[in-house]
């Protein structure tokens, strides 16, 4: 008999079998949120990685972008492959659509706390901030796409 910890708060199959899916949630959300962290605070953050490696800011804008679309490209894999295998099944995926806002917002906050800009030349442009706003629209709409095409008909989630 394999013992977890929900077998021993007395719940049931089900009861494990939805906490399961819940956190198979929380886990893909989690990792949607640390998807536009990254790419955002990349872009963000092009003068202070220009300071601490002693490159040119030109030689760091390219070396981001170029990074910035390989981390999309690999993640809509990942993504799309993850969803298929375990969320697929789960009306609930759609979902991570709003619960990936939580944990950008929790990576933001331990990043900014943790390392504060204390030179003022590094703080990013406000141009950055009118772009940031429309990402933050159009990102739940890359998420629901992610989830319809990683979705197929007929297979069922066991858990």
């Amino acid at each position: 008999m394999k013992w977890n910890l929900l077998m021993l708060s007395g719940c049931g199959a089900e009861e494990e079998l939805e906490m399961r899916l819940f956190l198979k949630l929380n886990a893909i959300s989690a990792l949607y949120g640390l998807l536009f962290f990254i790419e955002i605070e990349l872009v963000a953050n092009i003068y202070r990685i220009s300071r601490v490696t002693g490159w040119d800011i030109n030689r760091v804008d390219k070396i981001v972008f170029i990074l910035n679309i390989a981390i999309f490209i690999l993640s809509t894999v990942l993504f799309v492959y993850v969803t298929y295998n375990y969320m697929n099944g789960m009306n609930l995926r759609y979902f991570s659509a709003i619960m990936w806002f939580p944990y950008l917002a929790l990576y933001i906050y331990v990043l900014s706390s943790c390392f504060p800009i204390t030179d003022p030349g590094e703080q990013p442009s406000h141009g950055l901030g009118i772009i940031g706003m429309g990402a933050l629209i159009i990102y739940p709409f890359y998420i629901v796409f992610i989830n319809m095409f990683g979705f197929t008909e007929g297979k069922s989630n066991s858990g």
